[in-house]
């Protein structure tokens, strides 16, 4: 085989190679819409349906520059149906100017610094004999823990969130959608 066929056949495998890998790379969906890892945590949740509430709180909280920042974060993404799981009033009362130190003590505990994968996750929680803390930018700690091969997050009060769509990766970390608000 000469240099050029060579090069035309190393040429030929790496675009087939490539094209492969792009057919396989997809945008997980979450809320009806595709999560691009192109985009900041910010950038991907406002085209969620499932997180308009999230989006609302993180707003009247004035946390979109954080988020929409280099990071990298770890977020435990709360769906609308988690928030609707609070008491009748709790979101209406909490997005009020007056209670936004409030607010954001509950989203920023949802925050962790760095990116942790599910694959990640598990392994502290394998090397932790079970579970592993996680300290969160609001400062207090989550209890990250594995039952087969699902995870759940645990709060200080007790409540436990299911993540159910797990590396939806960001440009700037990568969200964990959970099923249940969690509170510092």
């Amino acid at each position: 085989m000469t240099i050029r066929n060579h090069a035309r056949t190393l040429i030929l495998a790496l675009a087939l190679a490539t094209a492969g890998g792009a057919a396989q790379a997809k945008n997980p969906m979450v809320g009806g819409a595709p999560m691009y890892a192109s985009k900041s945590i910010v950038e991907n949740a406002v085209n969620s349906k499932d997180h308009t509430t999230l989006v609302a709180a993180v707003k009247a909280a004035g946390l979109v520059d954080t988020l929409a920042g280099p990071g990298p974060f770890t977020v435990f993404a709360p769906t609308n149906a988690a928030f609707a799981k609070l008491p009748a009033g709790t979101v209406e009362s909490l997005v009020q100017p007056q209670n936004k130190p409030t607010l954001t003590k509950i989203l920023t505990y949802h925050v962790v610094p760095g990116t942790y994968t599910a694959k990640d996750l598990m392994g502290l929680v394998k090397r932790g004999g079970g579970q592993a803390e996680l300290k969160t930018v609001e400062g207090d700690n989550l209890t990250v823990m594995q039952k087969g091969k699902r995870l759940f997050v645990a709060d200080d009060k007790g409540n436990t969130a299911r993540v159910t769509i797990g590396n939806v990766m960001q440009s700037n970390g990568v969200i964990h959608v959970i099923d249940t608000v969690l509170m510092p």
